[in-house]
């Protein structure tokens, strides 16, 4: 008790140390003013003064908010401002704000000044996402911010990314959505564009008008218990009051309208409302603080207060602000009219003179296409008189050359007369020309028939000459039989061409040198292609390697895995084609190394005959390995699918080519091989 009669003392010393006055910063919603207040000053008297300050008459809405431990308190009219448990640090910071809000803001705020700083109030709290609002209506109210910020859209001023720097859209709508900063101005700016010819009050009044109708507007949330412990939430607005699921602060689970309420009161924590009706329950429930039972119980007398004030004429106050506001709105009515009839006939004038400056641009831009028409006539016309003065002078020369022509035709008059003379000589010439052609026709037939008949005598005397020899040989074979059988093959006649052709044998050289020459061409190519393809090969692998980072493992395909598969082991198209090529060169080099020489061929070139030999024969001092080789190439050709492309009716030779083998592909395998 002692100490508490000693910290009264000094508490009371302390006030009498400090001086009269007192510094105050207020805060609204656009601006801070700062205040020289007295000790003794109430809270009214602060009150009164920031009102004054402001203009504003509608007091009953708004109030000055101070923070105390993480609790929000209001400053109390009949209670020192110094007796309030502010800070003591100077200036002492007050936040006016609107305390209570109206039911229908259209009637019940009067004043302009009212009208903007719940605009502002509530426009805050939509950003900050203490009244909730979905993205469609968030949009709308965007645009009338910005109707009543920058007035009129003008495609000419308000260009694409004024908004850029403006907050005019909750986070949460705007992370809701997969959408660019100037898609959302698009749609913004589409309905800004709407609002055209309000003013600033209208769109604030507006503004009001569709953020009355959200769920959260206007109410004061507050943590509390039910006797069984269950937290839940007690809303105070304007209506009544209302408990909310804390998971659900849209739709109250029980509403108290104020005119359903008897009393309310609170002990300590507990707070309790008694409804009119006494049927029903009495509801209690518990706060975590007394000072927040207490801040409860002021909103609830303040909106009862304004809720039975609504349904009660106005006061004289009231009224008189009421017709002052009409009077205003009428007056600024007009003068909007007298500005918009000024400002369209500006626009009218602005648009007659750009007329009268556009036609005049028009009749100069006339007068100089008639300037420069007439410079241009005066031009053709000197053209004119150039191209007549030629014309007379090519009409002078027109007439001498005329007098010329006169004077080469009568000169070639005469030189016809000399022609025709000429031309029956002529014709008589080739009248002899033509006898002379027919004699010499008739002296070629005759010729041609006297060869004819050379030539048939000249194979009955062969015909004469085979049959002397068949005569002969069957002579000799019937006088010695035996002797011609051991001897037949060495003592007929060097002449028969039959025998020439089983005698004469059909040699193959085999050159080493040939199979060299190719050996060294094909290496060559070989190392031009690997030169050329070493560059190429050196950036597919830097760009597998960059992309390998990069790959799905499970995104591959069956042809992706059957390619690393082919990859690892080393197998690609390129060794298929060079086993292939070995095939290709062992044929080559069978016939490169096997082939016949020009004199085992040259009777057979030079020879009429028609014989087509079965088979080719091949003479005894061929070696086996030679005609394995040659089989092996056949066999090898045959099995990789070459074919000659020579025709079928073409003639063969011994060796069983035809001439359109030795014509179109001379160093192919002979072909049929045995």
């Amino acid at each position: 008790m002692a100490g508490a009669i000693a910290s009264r003392m000094s508490f009371s010393s302390l006030k009498r140390k400090q001086p009269k006055t007192f510094t105050v910063r207020i805060a609204t919603m656009d601006a801070e003013m700062e205040f020289s207040c007295e000790v003794k000053w109430k809270g009214k008297d602060l009150f009164d003064l920031v009102c004054r300050t402001l203009g504003l008459r509608e007091t009953w809405f708004f109030g000055l908010q101070y923070t105390i431990k993480d609790t929000v308190a209001w400053l109390k009219m009949d209670k020192k401002v110094l007796d309030h448990d502010v800070p003591t640090e100077e200036p002492v910071t007050f936040h006016f704000l609107a305390k209570f809000y109206p039911e229908n803001a259209e009637e019940e705020l009067v004043q302009e000044i009212t009208q903007h700083l719940f605009f502002l109030q509530v426009k805050k709290q939509i950003l900050d996402e203490k009244i909730y609002c979905p993205p469609e209506a968030s949009v709308l109210l965007a645009s009338y911010a910005v109707q009543a910020k920058y007035g009129d859209y003008d495609p000419n001023v308000h260009k694409r990314g004024f908004l850029a720097q403006e907050e005019l859209l909750p986070k949460r709508v705007i992370n809701l959505y997969q959408m660019t900063p100037e898609m959302w101005e698009e749609r913004i700016t589409a309905w800004y564009a709407e609002h055209r010819g309000r003013a600033r009050d209208e769109a604030e009044m507006e503004y009001l008008k569709i953020a009355q109708d959200l769920e959260m507007y206007g109410v004061n949330y507050f943590a509390i218990r039910n006797k069984k412990g269950t937290e839940l939430l007690l809303g105070v607005d304007a209506l009544g009051l209302h408990i909310y699921d804390p998971d659900n602060r849209l739709t109250p689970k029980i509403s108290f309208p104020w005119n359903e309420i008897r009393n309310i009161s609170y002990s300590d924590k507990e707070f309790t409302i008694k409804p009119l009706d006494k049927k029903i329950d009495v509801f209690k429930f518990n706060s975590s603080k007394l000072r927040v039972n207490k801040l409860i119980l002021q909103l609830c007398i303040g909106n009862h207060d304004l809720f039975m004030r609504r349904r009660k004429a106005d006061s004289l106050e009231v009224q008189q602000m009421k017709a002052q506001a009409r009077e205003e709105k009428a007056r600024k009515q007009m003068e909007r009219q007298r500005l918009a009839r000024e400002k369209q006939m500006r626009e009218e004038a602005e648009r007659k003179r750009d007329e009268l400056e556009r036609r005049l641009m028009q009749l100069k831009e006339e007068a100089t296409m008639a300037n420069e028409a007439l410079m241009r006539s005066e031009e053709t016309a000197d053209l004119l008189a150039e191209k007549a003065q030629i014309t007379e002078e090519e009409a002078k020369l027109l007439a001498q050359k005329a007098a010329e022509a006169e004077q080469e035709m009568q000169r070639i008059k005469a030189t016809a007369i000399r022609t025709e003379e000429e031309k029956r000589l002529m014709e008589q010439k080739v009248l002899e020309a033509e006898m002379l052609a027919l004699k010499m026709a008739e002296e070629s037939e005759r010729r041609a028939k006297e060869a004819d008949q050379l030539k048939q005598d000249l194979q009955e005397a062969r015909e004469s000459e085979r049959r002397a020899k068949q005569k002969l040989l069957e002579i000799t074979s019937k006088s010695s039989y035996t002797q011609s059988m051991n001897s037949s093959t060495t003592a007929l006649p060097t002449d028969l061409p039959s025998f020439n052709l089983i005698s004469e044998s059909l040699s193959f050289d085999f050159k080493d040198t040939d199979m060299k020459r190719l050996s060294m061409e094909i290496e060559k190519e070989k190392v031009e292609y690997m030169e050329k393809s070493k560059h190429l090969q050196e950036q597919l692998n830097e760009l597998k390697t960059e992309i390998e980072a990069l790959k799905l493992k499970e995104r591959e395909t069956a042809l992706d895995i059957l390619h690393n598969e082919n990859a690892s082991r080393g197998n690609s198209k390129h060794n298929t084609i060079k086993k292939d090529s070995f095939f290709f060169l062992f044929i080559l080099f069978c016939w490169f190394s096997l082939k016949p020489r020009a004199e085992d061929l040259s009777a057979f070139e030079t020879s009429n005959s028609p014989y087509r030999a079965p088979s080719p024969v091949w003479p005894s001092s061929r070696s086996c390995r030679e005609r394995a080789v040659l089989r092996t190439a056949a066999a090898t050709g045959s099995s990789l699918g070459i074919v000659c492309p020579a025709g079928a009716g073409s003639r063969a030779s011994p060796l069983g080519l035809t001439d359109g083998h030795r014509a179109c592909c001379p160093r192919t395998v002979p072909w049929p091989l045995p």
